[in-house]
């Protein structure tokens, strides 16, 4: 048995900023993760051939980069070999009728590209961009502060005094809003709406959702303006980084350690028990970073004394489920509507608002949708070092899944378990992605697929292939994430935490939860 200041449950890049951050205020930390691979969604594996390195979950370190975390541990990050890989054209929409639209951080080739659906989205852009600066200025501090009435107080204050009661108002309709109802009120062109739109889908927000706006309008924005990075040799590039800087500061990381229950006493969480039989203590913390049922259907087997937060864990709501097809390719694919998608990191296959408004409702009524939102991620095309050279590791993402499989739309394949259909399935995604990069196939040298199920059993907090640990509707979001009066990662338990993308804020690759938590218990 061993005693520690704080320990860890899960080895999330949420847990690691937490523990890098105190053992630097000089706490003894110790971090438990099932797995003998580090660092939760965010992982870079050779999953198809040697040489081949696919991100596993997690692609677009652009949060990372411009995280607080980063800004104040940049140094010590680049010294445990922290390396980034800009994009200047950053995504892309490619569309049955052959036309393509993208945004590259270049603003003239951007707008050039508008100007040839439309001079009225064009000129949106420019003055969308211009706004930006000022509008960011509200919306990333309070996207990147704790949910306490002081911080809300200050940031109100703050966006009253400099846009006054009209311009504040138009923020929180901003936030508030639909992506349809948003893009509908900027955006003449559908190709325009359906390409923004896309974002809203990488975070549980289908077109007619409330509350979704934001996310669209943020991507678009920041990548205009600021373009993004990937990891330069793969994602796990944080992963590394952040375990040196642990273990530098004396921390121990254990991979291959299940953590079986959290200890109680007195109503204070006292340390964990290993599924080994081997017991930790902790004197200041548990940390969980893991999804809300596990907490309380688990790792507290007699509950955590509280029946409403116990209830609240049990029916936190999981978004839609997800499938990654990770393809080891001969040549990146041969976009038929222009060769230029080829520089783009992500192209997204979805044909307009009203399809995935159609695919969202299939796959919550546990539907297979017959026309899914493809996500297909080109980290070679910035990142040459992923693969052998002159090779490509595509990244496809599947969105949206049922995680329990009750029919499917295009009545072509019988209900049944992931593991029985995730093949034809996969198939299905290979078409639509041919159908608009015509052989695509005879490229394929390896492939590897990944239901929901598959994700879920990779890691447990992908609940039925949930890649965002939970959805973000607003319900579940802000004050209520994961639940109301435990928006601060505390719980009823003293002592015990929860970080990670179920809480505050959400998911992502930012570290916000983890390093906001460290600040909270260690100071700044």
């Amino acid at each position: 048995m061993s005693e520690f200041d704080a320990i860890f449950v899960g080895a999330g890049h949420n847990s690691l900023a937490c523990a890098a951050h105190l053992s630097l205020k000089g706490w003894k930390t110790a971090v438990f993760e099932r797995n003998t691979t580090i660092g939760g969604a965010v992982r870079t594996a050779e999953y198809t051939l040697p040489g081949f390195r696919h991100d596993f979950g997690a692609m677009n370190l652009s949060l990372f980069a411009g995280s607080p975390f980063h800004r104040k541990y940049a140094n010590e990050l680049k010294s445990h070999g922290l390396e980034f890989s800009p994009v200047a054209d950053c995504f892309a929409s490619a569309f049955p009728d052959g036309r393509w639209f993208g945004v590259s951080n270049d603003p003239e080739k951007t707008t050039s590209r508008l100007g040839t659906f439309s001079a009225a989205d064009a000129a949106t852009w420019r003055r969308l961009v211009e706004a930006f600066p000022g509008e960011a200025e509200h919306l990333f501090p309070l996207l990147g502060s704790p949910m306490s009435p002081r911080a809300l107080a200050g940031t109100a204050w703050n966006l009253w005094r400099k846009k006054g009661i009209g311009g504040a108002l138009d923020t929180g309709r901003l936030l508030l809003s639909s992506p349809r109802a948003w893009l509908e009120d900027n955006f003449e062109t559908p190709h325009v709406q359906t390409t923004l739109a896309a974002w809203g889908m990488h975070l549980d927000f289908a077109p007619d959702i409330a509350g979704g706006a934001v996310f669209p309008y943020l991507e678009a924005m920041a990548n205009q303006s600021f373009g993004m990075v990937l990891g330069k040799g793969g994602a796990d590039t944080i992963i590394r980084a952040l375990v040196g800087m642990v273990k530098a500061a004396g921390g121990k990381i254990m991979g291959g350690a299940e953590v079986a229950e959290i200890t109680v006493a007195g109503g204070r969480a006292t340390g964990v028990r290993l599924a080994s039989g081997d017991f930790h203590v902790a004197s200041k913390a548990v940390i969980a970073g893991v999804a809300p049922k596990a907490l309380t259907g688990k790792l507290l087997p007699n509950g955590s004394g509280d029946a409403g937060f116990d209830a609240a864990m049990k029916k936190f709501r999981h978004a839609p489920g997800t499938m990654m097809i990770h393809l080891a390719l001969d040549d990146l694919p041969d976009w038929s509507a222009g060769a230029e998608l080829r520089h783009f990191a992500y192209v997204h296959l979805a044909p307009s608002l009203d399809a995935m408004s159609r695919t969202y409702q299939q796959a919550i009524s546990g539907v297979l949708p017959d026309q899914p939102v493809l996500v297909v991620g080109q980290p070679t095309a910035v990142d040459p070092w992923r693969a052998p050279e002159g090779k490509h590791v595509p990244w496809v993402q599947v969105r949206m899944l049922p995680a329990e499989i009750l029919g499917d739309a295009a009545g072509k394949i019988a209900p049944g378990s992931w593991y029985a259909v995730k093949d034809a399935y996969a198939e299905r995604v290979l078409d639509i992605i041919e159908s608009y990069a015509p052989g695509l196939r005879q490229k394929i040298l390896g492939r590897a697929i990944f239901s929901p199920l598959d994700l879920e059993r990779e890691n447990p907090n992908l609940v039925g292939g949930d890649q965002i640990c939970g959805s973000h509707h607003l319900a579940q979001n802000f004050l209520f994430r994961p639940a109301r009066g435990f928006a601060r990662w505390n719980t009823p338990v003293s002592n015990l935490y929860l970080t990670g993308a179920a809480t505050w804020p959400g998911a992502g690759t930012g570290a916000g939860s983890g390093f906001m938590l460290a600040q909270q218990l260690g100071g700044h």
